[in-house]
């Protein structure tokens, strides 16, 4: 679990390697991530745009930015979360994301709040001693 907090807005994500929608014979491996946005703070804000950049085990970068997520712009008030789950597709076995939200106050202040950095690896075998 990765977290970060900007201007208290914390932000907390779990990626999750998908094996079912991977073909790594074809260069394809998955990953699905779930993210939750606490507001600690006491102003409400709506979470107007994302911007991801995505590196993979190659170092290739891909930059994805959008409105909202998930197809919501969602308002999270003092005390609220708000929950999504999300994936990215690679053509490496692994990889690294990072990015933002676009926050917008109620009072009309628009701000970055910080998605932590968080790593697309696959799982690690299983170890038997012998």
């Amino acid at each position: 679990m990765y977290r970060t907090i900007t201007r208290n807005i914390q932000v907390t994500v779990e990626p999750r390697y998908v094996p079912e929608h991977s073909t790594p014979e074809d260069g394809r491996w998955y990953w699905s991530y779930a993210v939750e946005i606490v507001n600690l703070g006491e102003e409400t804000v709506q979470l107007r745009s994302r911007h991801w950049i995505i590196t993979d085990g190659l170092g290739r970068v891909q930059e994805v930015r959008g409105p909202g997520v998930v197809g919501e712009e969602p308002v999270i008030g003092p005390g609220d979360s708000y929950s999504y789950v999300s994936g990215c597709p690679l053509t490496t076995p692994s990889g690294i994301m990072v990015g933002s939200y676009r926050m917008q106050g109620s009072g009309g202040d628009a701000f970055d709040a910080a998605i932590p950095a968080f790593s697309l690896d696959l799982p690690e075998p299983r170890r038997t001693l012998n």
